[in-house]
C-alpha cells in the first residue's frame, strides 16, 4: 500500500483517503491498523480515542507512506493523555478524567452487562411498580431513560404483557448510542409478535427533550428526522428482516459527538424512529406520535443508571430527574436506579485506592434535590425513599460453583476486575498506573474468596405523580 494522504486533515479525513487511494475497505483498514474492523465505524459514532490507538493508527499510516495529524481537531478534546510531573506538577494522582463517561468504553461495558445479572435484576424490580400504575386510554405509555442493550427494556414488555395483555402499548426509549440502538431492535421483533398493539420510538434527543420528542433549539428542531415504519406481515421473522433494513437510516442518521464543555456524547441530529404493525394501524391511531404533536403524560419512567455518580447531585436533579418528572402522567411512577457502594466491588476498589467514594450521594440526598428543583411543582408529587429492604437490591457476577477457590482462574478475575472498576467509574489514567503489576488481581483474588463471589448493590426511589 503506497498512498500519500495530504496533511492537515482531520484523522477521519485521512483515513478515509488512504481507503480510498488504496482501494480497501475501512473495515479492513481498522483490522489492519489496529485489530479491530468496527474501528472507523465506532469513530463515526462518536466513539472516543486512547492517545496510545491514536499512536499506533498514525504509526500504521506512516508506515506506509501516508501522514496523519497528531491531534485531529475532532478528537482533540477526547483524547486522554497522562500528564508527566513536568508537564503538570500540581495534578493529582487520583484525579479523576473530566471527560470519563460510564459506558464509552464499549469493551468494558459488554464485559460487565454479560457477566453481571445487573439488568436481570432491575427488571425484576421494574415490574414490582407494575401494580402500582394508573394507566388510562388510549395505551400504557412507557418511558425508558436510557436502553442501553435493551434486555431491561424487552423484558419489561415481557412483563407488561402478562400483566395487561389486551391493552395497547406505547414505549419510548433514549439511546444515543448506535450500536445499542441496534442490539436494542434486534430484541423487538418477538415483542410485536407476542403484543402487537405496540408501537415503539427510539429517539436520540435530550433528557429535556426526549419525553416529548421535540428539540428545544429551533436549530435542532429544523433538522429533526422523523421516520416512521409501519412493520407488514404477522411473523417475527418477517418484522427482523424489516428492522435490519433500517441499518442505513440508523448509520445515516444515528451520529453523535462530544461536547466540547463537558466531554458527553450530543447527537449530530435529533432522531425519532417510530416502530408498529402495520395491521394494527387503526387500533393504534390515538396511540401513534405524531412529528409536533407527540405528549409525554408516561404511566411510567425507567431511569436506571442514567447520569455519573460523580457529578453534582443538582445537575443531576436539573438536568435528568427533574426533567422525567416532569413527564409523568396523573398517577404516573418513576422508577430511579443507581449503584450505592457498599459491596465487595467497592472493596477491590479500595485495595489500590483506598479513599476512593464515588457513591457519595445517596437516593435521600438525589430526592431533595429533585423536591427543590420542582420548587411549587413538587406539591403534586410524592418522594419515596423506601426502607433499605425495599430500595436496596443486590446482583452478583456469574460464576461457577466451583470458580472461587484457592486458585481463581485469570479470566474470571479480569471479569471481577472490570465490574468493579465498570461500576465504580474508575477513569483509565488511573488504571493505567495500576495494571503494570498483579497486585491488582492479588487485591481482586483475595475479595472474592473472602465473599466467596463478587456482587453489588443498587438503590432505588420511586417519584410519583398525584392523581389529583
Amino acid at each position: 500500500m503506497e498512498a500519500r494522504v495530504e496533511q492537515g486533515g482531520n484523522l477521519l479525513d485521512s483515513i478515509a483517503a488512504f481507503c480510498r487511494s488504496n482501494g480497501i475497505a475501512e473495515s479492513t483498514f481498522g483490522r489492519r491498523a489496529v485489530n479491530d474492523g468496527k474501528f472507523v465505524a465506532r469513530l463515526r459514532d462518536g466513539a472516543r480515542i486512547t492517545s496510545e490507538t491514536l499512536e499506533r493508527v498514525s504509526g500504521f499510516l506512516e508506515r506506509h507512506g501516508a501522514s496523519a495529524p497528531a491531534a485531529p481537531p475532532e478528537l482533540r478534546p477526547l483524547i486522554r493523555v497522562v500528564p508527566s510531573p513536568e508537564r503538570a506538577p500540581h495534578a493529582r494522582d487520583d484525579a479523576p478524567s473530566r471527560n470519563f463517561r460510564f459506558f464509552d468504553n464499549r469493551q468494558k461495558y459488554l464485559l460487565f452487562v454479560n457477566t453481571c445479572g445487573e439488568k436481570e435484576v432491575v427488571a425484576r424490580r421494574v415490574g414490582m411498580e407494575l401494580a402500582h400504575i394508573h394507566a388510562r386510554p388510549p395505551a400504557v405509555r412507557v418511558f425508558d431513560a436510557g436502553m442501553g442493550d435493551g434486555t431491561v427494556l424487552s423484558r419489561v414488555m415481557r412483563e407488561m404483557h402478562r400483566c395487561f395483555p389486551t391493552r395497547p402499548f406505547y414505549f419510548v426509549g433514549k439511546e444515543i448510542s448506535l450500536e445499542d440502538v441496534r442490539l436494542s431492535l434486534q430484541k423487538m421483533p418477538d415483542r410485536f409478535f407476542e403484543h402487537p398493539a405496540t408501537v415503539v420510538v427510539v429517539t436520540n434527543m435530550y433528557y429535556t427533550e426526549a419525553p416529548w420528542l421535540a428539540p428545544r433549539a429551533v436549530s435542532a428542531a429544523t433538522s429533526l428526522a422523523w421516520h416512521e415504519v409501519r412493520l407488514t406481515g404477522t411473523t417475527a421473522h418477517e418484522f427482523s428482516e424489516q428492522i435490519a433494513a433500517l441499518e442505513p437510516f440508523l448509520a445515516g442518521n444515528w451520529q453523535a459527538r462530544h461536547s466540547a464543555k463537558t466531554g458527553n456524547p450530543v447527537y449530530e441530529r435529533p432522531v425519532v424512529l417510530v416502530l408498529y404493525r402495520d395491521d394494527f394501524r387503526f387500533l393504534l391511531d390515538d396511540v401513534v406520535p405524531a412529528q409536533g404533536k407527540a405528549r409525554a403524560d408516561y404511566d411510567l419512567v425507567i431511569a436506571s443508571q442514567p447520569y455519573r455518580a460523580r457529578v453534582p447531585v443538582e445537575f443531576k436533579a436539573a438536568k435528568v430527574i427533574g426533567p422525567l418528572a416532569r413527564a409523568l402522567g396523573p398517577g404516573g411512577r418513576l422508577l430511579g436506579i443507581h449503584s450505592c457502594g457498599r459491596d465487595p466491588g467497592l472493596e477491590i476498589v479500595r485495595k489500590l485506592w483506598p479513599e476512593e467514594n464515588p457513591f457519595a450521594m445517596s437516593r435521600h440526598d438525589l430526592l431533595r434535590a429533585v423536591r427543590a428543583e420542582l420548587g411549587r411543582e413538587a406539591r403534586h408529587y410524592n418522594f419515596n425513599a423506601y426502607s433499605d429492604g425495599r430500595a436496596v437490591f443486590r446482583y452478583d457476577m456469574h460464576t461457577l460453583p466451583t470458580e472461587i477457590a484457592d486458585s481463581i482462574g485469570t479470566s474470571t478475575l479480569f471479569a471481577a476486575w472490570n465490574a468493579a472498576v465498570y461500576v465504580a467509574q474508575i477513569d483509565d489514567e488511573r488504571l493505567a498506573r495500576v495494571v503494570g503489576d498483579r497486585g491488582y488481581l492479588d487485591a481482586t483474588s483475595e475479595v472474592l474468596q473472602r465473599h466467596d463471589g463478587l456482587w453489588f448493590l443498587d438503590e432505588s426511589y420511586v417519584v410519583s405523580r398525584k392523581r389529583g
